[in-house]
């Protein structure tokens, strides 16, 4: 776990000024501050740096001369500074943000205890993560309409967007290179590199059919068996998924409170008492988060005769990368209008076909390796 972070700025009179840190007893040596800002000036760019100085690793974003702010993320020795490169890049745009409005020390310590677990993020949670941040949503957005686009066009694009705020088009980039949303490649004859959309993140609400087929074995009294399978069944009737909605419920997958009680009921039909046994693992506010389960309607109470509250899940949400077949469409549709060049188009045929092959190699060597551990005796 990171042992702080703090953000400084250089001072052409006094040199390097730590303006904000937490948490508020961490300290570093004037020394490891010069040479981190040597590091940055060494390269110029915006953009993320990792170092060991003495006994610390340190990864450090860079804002560029605009702002002029480094962030610091600050690390033992056996932790790995690449591993927290994503969730750095998305932070110092909340940074920056905060900075004007002076609310940084407010919002360091949740943002911090985000950092923290990012490496150990699951695929939902990376996913939702990448589409609540507003800049690469509206990049997905725009790749699903054409496809491939310039990088220097989609910089362009995103400066007129974001007037006022605060754009690293190559941190961005890199993050859904690591993703495996999009791929960067050139392109003989094209002046700037070109960004393919390669997979897709489908999100929609599902029902919960592991807790539907047999709730009495989950935990639910055989009398409101029928009672939860109506109320998932009466939501699911008039549901239509709509980005509003996936952007409602997508919060709750980086909130570890509500998700790690979302984890439990996605396995079991609870009681409050069973809810309340969370606390162990850090759900402080049970109440609260039963508050943000119901206004999402993704959880129901059911009452027995003896009044004890049964909580199941009537809609869990179902989020992942998917290969982006109607994108052949796309392409048929930008060759016959002569929007697109015929070799970059080709080229995104190649692209799409690779990434298919790919991801199709991967799904059958993972199982294959699954089918392999449950096959050897226990």
């Amino acid at each position: 776990m990171p042992i702080g972070i703090l953000i400084m700025r250089w001072d052409d009179l006094v040199g390097n000024v730590i303006e904000h840190r937490y948490p508020l007893e961490i300290n570093v040596t004037d020394q490891t501050l010069m040479q981190v800002y040597s590091t940055h000036e060494y390269s110029g760019d915006m953009g993320i740096i990792s170092l060991m100085v003495g006994s610390l690793n340190i990864a450090s974003y860079y804002t560029g001369p605009d702002k002029g702010y480094y962030i610091l993320l600050l690390m033992n020795l056996d932790e790995d500074p690449d591993a927290y490169e994503g969730g750095l890049s998305d932070a110092a745009r909340s940074i920056l943000q905060a900075l004007e409005e002076d609310a940084v020390d407010k919002m360091l310590p949740d943002l911090y205890r985000r950092l923290a677990v990012y490496p150990s993020l699951n695929i939902e949670q990376q996913l939702a993560l990448t589409y609540q941040d507003e800049i690469k949503q509206k990049i997905i957005k725009r790749l699903r309409e054409e496809g491939v686009v310039s990088k220097s066009e989609l910089m362009i694009w995103l400066k007129d967007k974001f007037k006022e705020g605060f754009v690293d088009i190559d941190g961005v980039i890199i993050d859904l290179v690591k993703r495996e949303i999009i791929k960067e490649a050139s392109v003989k004859g094209m002046l700037s590199e070109l960004v393919f959309l390669i997979n897709d993140i489908v999100m929609l609400r599902i029902p919960p059919l592991k807790l539907l087929t047999n709730p009495a074995e989950k935990g639910l009294p055989e009398a409101l068996v029928q009672d939860y399978k109506t109320e998932s069944k009466k939501f699911f009737t008039n549901y239509r998924p709509s980005d509003e909605d996936n952007l409602n419920i997508i919060e709750i997958f980086n909130n570890p409170q509500v998700y790690e009680t979302l984890r439990l009921l996605r396995t079991a039909i609870v009681t409050k008492n069973d809810l309340e046994k969370l606390k162990k693992k850090g759900v402080e506010d049970i109440d609260d988060v039963l508050k943000h389960l119901w206004g999402l309607q993704m959880v129901h109470v059911f009452r027995d005769e003896q009044n004890v509250e049964y909580y199941g899940l009537i809609g869990d949400f179902y989020i992942d990368l998917m290969f982006p077949k109607y994108q052949f469409q796309v392409i048929k549709s930008e060759y016959e209008q002569k929007s697109k060049a015929n070799r970059v188009l080709i080229e995104y045929v190649k692209v799409l076909q690779d990434a298919y092959y790919t991801t199709r190699s991967a799904k059958k060597a993972a199982k294959k390796e699954k089918k392999s551990k449950s096959s050897k005796p226990k």
